[in-house]
């Protein structure tokens, strides 16, 4: 199984449409802003919250340049 069809799975699973390539590709630009400014453990949590908050990707990505 592909990374996109456990994704597409999951989402469906989850009862919500899947993310599609753009922000794919986000999440993991901003997973690893949260990665490698702090602890590995920071990227999916930062994915967490920006999904909790309501937040945009491009907004959170900005927001953690400026952390750091």
């Amino acid at each position: 199984m592909t990374a996109r069809e456990w994704i597409d799975d999951f989402a469906a699973r989850l009862g919500i449409e899947s993310p599609d390539d753009a922000t794919v590709e986000a999440l993991l630009d901003l997973a690893g802003v949260a990665a490698h400014s702090s602890e590995r453990i920071a990227a999916p949590i930062a994915c967490w919250l920006v999904g909790r908050a309501g937040a945009s990707v491009a907004q959170a990505r900005s927001w953690a340049d400026e952390i750091g």
